[in-house]
Parts: C-alpha cells; structure tokens; sequence
C-alpha cells in the first residue's frame, strides 16, 4: 500500500466499489440539486423582484403539471438511492455460508483475535486474498468499533452481545484497522493492521505460526475445566439438557415459547442461564458471568457448534 496522499481510502474489498459509487452519486446528486435551488432563487429574484413602491405583483396560476414533476421525480430519485442502499446492506451484512469465521475481542486497549486453526493474533490479522472473512466480535469491557477504511466495513461491538461482519480482500497489501468508537484515555493507539496475503502464502504462514488449540478444542478444555458434562452429559435423567446438536435448533423454554439457539442464546445461557429455562429442567445452573471472559465464551459455544448432531434437542 503506497504512501501518497490519498483523499479517499484504496478500494481493496469486493464492496469497496459499490459502496463508493453509491457514495459518489449521493454527494452528486446534493451537490447538483443544492445548485439548482440556489439558481432558481437567483434568478426568480431577479426577474420578479419589486421595481416600485406602488407595484402590485401580478397572481400566477398554479401549474398541477409541474407541481407533480417535482413531487415525483425527487420520489423516484429517493427510491432508487433506497432500493440500491437497502440491496448494498444486504450484502454488507449478509456473509456467506463458507466464509472462514475469525473470533474478535475487543478490550481498553487493543484487538484480540484467533483463527479457526487456533492461531491468536493481538492487533493484526492475516487474511488471505479473495476469500470471504466473517468477523464474529464481543467486547470485554465498553463499546469499541471495527473499522478498516479500505474495505468500507466498520461495526460497533457492543457489551453483552455478538456482532458480525464479513469482507473479502480484492489486493494484498497492508490495511489500516481502526476503533471508530472512543473507549477511554488510549482510544487512539487501539489500532491495528489487517494483512491480506495470497492463498498460498497465508497457508504457509498458518503451518509456520505455531498453531495453538482451535477454537473447539480449547472451548472443550474449559468445558471440562467448568464442570460442565456433570450435568450436561448424555446419560438419561442428566441434571440439564445434552447440547450435541442444540446449535441452530428450536428450544422449547419453560414458558411453553421456543428461542432459536443461535450464539446469543447460547451466551445467554452460558452467563444469565436463568433467564431463559428450557423445559423439563430446574434451576441449578450457576452464572458465570465475570468469572469466564469473552474469549472463553466464544471458545465454549465453537465447542458445542462442534457437536455432531443426534436425537432430539
């Protein structure tokens, strides 16, 4: 990535583009609308203006015509700047199903990172070129905000909940990543750098980091560390329910609702597991929150994605 002066940020994402382009036209179509008025109240200023004290302005009839003109060509405008926008989010936010999923930390004051294979990465991430990355993120502490610049992305990662994003990398280079949200005293030194490389230079830098535990394996080590099969094994009359193949079903609660056990329920029920009481089971789950941090968290719940799923749950 050169060192000129750039006024805006390199395109480097397969978003980058549209995004500007609708950018671009919103900018345009202020500016070019702006001038217009002003244009028009120049020039009716000018030409009927009052010329004497004793001028009576002549009425000039209302014209349905262009009244509808300018009611309509303005709502169609904005329909297509809707229409374009509302097609663009989806894609922002809509990452796709073989993405390689990264897990993000965020803390007061820097990034924590860990990759599917189990590399951890403070601050920096290596990603390879023309590949989807999907971003799941929590924060330890106050509201943070991911932000790289040349792939138009950024995402406030707020406490108590998991936000996700995607990009896919169009050019290696190095790229500025950013906490667009102030944080406290060091906001601005939380900063990093997002490192696209090829495909098969981000392989061989996988096999020569010095892989730690993946995700699950370490999510399994701390299952086991927490106690946790005492009561959710697989035997009948276990104490709480088995969770091979809970993720992505429907749980029947307490209350006779269902939830989606996706990863916010399962977080839920991890840190407040009273909240949300599935059916059959008493409340003997104590909470954990405070005494496991996020990345355990995200560890215990890529643990139990990993189960294989059998009967029903």
């Amino acid at each position: 990535m050169g060192k000129e002066f750039r006024l805006f940020p390199e395109q480097a994402s397969v978003l980058a583009g549209e995004i500007d382009k609708l950018y671009f036209l919103l900018i345009g179509m202020s500016i070019f609308f702006a001038l217009l008025v002003f244009f028009l109240i120049y020039i009716f200023a000018v030409r009927y203006r009052r010329r004497s004290e004793d001028e009576v302005p002549r009425q000039i009839p209302g014209l349905v015509q262009l009244e509808i003109a300018w009611s309509v060509i303005p709502f169609i405008l904005c329909l297509g700047v809707f229409a374009w926008g509302a097609k663009l989010y989806y894609e922002a936010y809509t990452p796709p199903e073989d993405a390689l999923e990264i897990y993000v930390v965020g803390k007061q004051w820097m990034w924590h990172l860990q990759h599917p294979t189990g590399q951890r990465e403070i601050n920096t991430l290596h990603v390879p070129k023309d590949t989807p990355v999907k971003l799941t993120m929590a924060t330890e502490d106050v509201i943070h905000s991911f932000y790289i610049p040349a792939f138009r992305i950024k995402k406030d990662v707020v406490p108590g909940r998991y936000s996700t994003m995607w990009f896919q990398a169009t050019k290696v280079g190095v790229y500025h990543l950013f906490c667009a949200e102030y944080c406290g005293a060091k906001h601005s030194a939380m900063g990093g750098s997002i490192i696209v490389m090829e495909p098969v230079e981000y392989e061989r830098w996988l096999s020569g980091g010095g892989s730690d535990e993946t995700p699950a394996v370490a999510g399994e080590r701390r299952f086991q560390q927490l106690g946790c099969l005492t009561c959710h094994g697989e035997k009948p009359g276990a104490r709480g329910p088995s969770l091979r193949g809970v993720y992505g079903s429907a749980v029947v609660l307490q209350n006779g609702q269902t939830a989606a056990a996706n990863m916010e329920y399962l977080r839920e029920s991890i840190l407040q597991p009273q909240s949300k009481m599935v059916a059959g089971y008493t409340a003997i789950m104590p909470t954990y929150q405070g005494q496991i941090s996020e990345a355990d968290v995200l560890n215990l719940i890529a643990y139990i994605k990993s189960m294989g799923k059998t009967g029903s749950n």
